[in-house]
């Protein structure tokens, strides 16, 4: 039984990255296109959304979410959520419809393909840099202001799997006080024990998200932060805790 489970890991495994480049290949073209002017951001997200939900498909996953809140698509948010996998990108893509760009660590940038699109459309961060941590908000700021989302996975670095839940960064909450936007915490249930980082693990099947009530910040000041951070620390990490009881 081993055998066949290692075996199963391997290949499928093997099936993802053929699934995540052939899909960037196939798209090439018109993922190209939607990155010359920074206004055509909208279509490239689009592109990404289809990208994912085709990953996700042909991976044998299929999402069960639960929405607490839905999203004004006139509005910008700070999305943030527990990050555990390397299919939170992709849940995260099929589930908010509202355009949002990512603020990502900077080693991802080196992946074939994929990190191509990534440098040219997410805002980077080098968490060994406090210039390049700082350099974060001005380029956040500016998607902002293009009536754009962020999204920040606030852990920082994906955490040791032995780890429910990591402390949070301040950088998330910071950003959503000083654009005054809310906070959406969401909760993935399912993404480590479907597709964790150790190779020889995981299994099609079911992802559960939670999309909470917003956390509002209309009239917060800096003086707020670990109190918001705290708060939606406590809220994804009960949802956790249901999910796994």
């Amino acid at each position: 039984m081993i055998v066949l489970k290692t075996i199963f890991w391997i290949l499928w495994r093997i099936w993802f990255y053929i699934v995540l480049g052939s899909m960037i290949v196939l798209l090439f073209p018109f993922l190209t296109l939607s990155i010359l002017k920074e206004k055509w951001y909208p279509y490239f997200f689009m592109l990404a959304r289809i990208w994912a939900k085709v990953i996700l498909f042909l991976m044998g996953f299929y999402i069960q979410a639960d929405w607490k809140q839905e999203l004004d698509s006139k509005k910008s948010y700070m999305l943030i959520a527990n990050h555990t996998s390397m299919i939170d990108i992709m849940l995260m893509l099929v589930l908010i419809r509202n355009p949002f760009v990512f603020v990502g660590k900077k080693e991802l940038s080196k992946i074939p393909l994929f990190g191509f699109f990534y440098k040219r459309t997410c805002i980077l961060v080098d968490r060994s840099s406090s210039k390049s941590r700082g350099n974060v908000y001005g380029r956040a700021e500016k998607r902002l202001k293009q009536g754009l989302s962020i999204c920040i996975f606030p852990e920082g670095g994906v955490p040791d799997e032995s780890i429910e839940l990591d402390g949070f960064k301040e950088g998330a909450f910071r950003l959503a006080i000083e654009h005054q936007i809310p906070i959406v915490p969401l909760t993935f249930g399912d993404n480590k024990k479907r597709f964790s980082y150790t190779f020889f693990s995981g299994s099609p099947g079911k992802l559960r998200a939670t999309i909470h009530p917003f956390i509002e910040t209309l009239g917060l000041t800096s003086e707020h932060k670990k109190e918001l951070k705290e708060s939606a620390h406590q809220i994804i990490l009960e949802q956790l805790k249901n999910y796994n009881s």
